[in-house]
């Protein structure tokens, strides 16, 4: 599981410790260390955090999948679905949970992603299908390529041109 806060990551591994039983947990509080990690072990999932310093999930989330293209990924994230859950789908993901989500719904996604499914919850799946009927309505910012949204997230994260060049 990768996530830059220790809490997070200890209350992920004490949930799925009790709902799952025996499991080895491995935990990287960057993206760089959570690209070691998948290249370290074979594991049956990854758990991975959208903002972590350095470079964000959905930038690895592709990396990942080029490494271990059947190796299941849920992404987990403080950010609403709106915003970043299309993109981590279409870029791998087999699922996308907010840190809002209740415990008994990310242990659901987690052992429907472990069976070889995929997970959204029933508010992201009625807003992909309301967009497949509706896709003018879409606001701005889900229309712009991945690296123009990646552009934008830098440039309101208060990075300069020239640092993102």
């Amino acid at each position: 599981m990768a996530d830059d806060h220790p809490v997070v990551r200890a209350g992920l591994k004490e949930l799925l410790t009790g709902a799952l039983g025996k499991v080895a947990f491995a935990e990287a509080k960057t993206a760089l260390e959570a690209l070691e990690q998948v290249g370290k072990e074979d594991w049956s999932l990854v758990i991975l955090d959208v903002s972590m310093p350095g470079r964000s999930g959905i930038d690895i989330l592709g990396e990942v999948k080029t490494t271990r293209p059947k190796l299941p990924v849920l992404m987990l994230s403080m950010h609403p679905e709106e915003q970043f859950a299309r993109r981590a789908l279409k870029a791998g993901a087999s699922a996308y949970m907010t840190k809002e989500t209740v415990p008994e719904e990310l242990v659901k996604a987690v052992r429907k992603v472990l069976a070889g499914g995929r997970y959204v919850s029933a508010s992201l799946a009625e807003k992909l299908a309301s967009d497949l009927q509706e896709p003018a309505d879409r606001p701005p910012h889900e229309i712009l390529s991945d690296r123009e949204f990646q552009i934008l997230q830098m440039i309101a994260s208060g990075k300069t041109v020239t640092n993102i060049a």
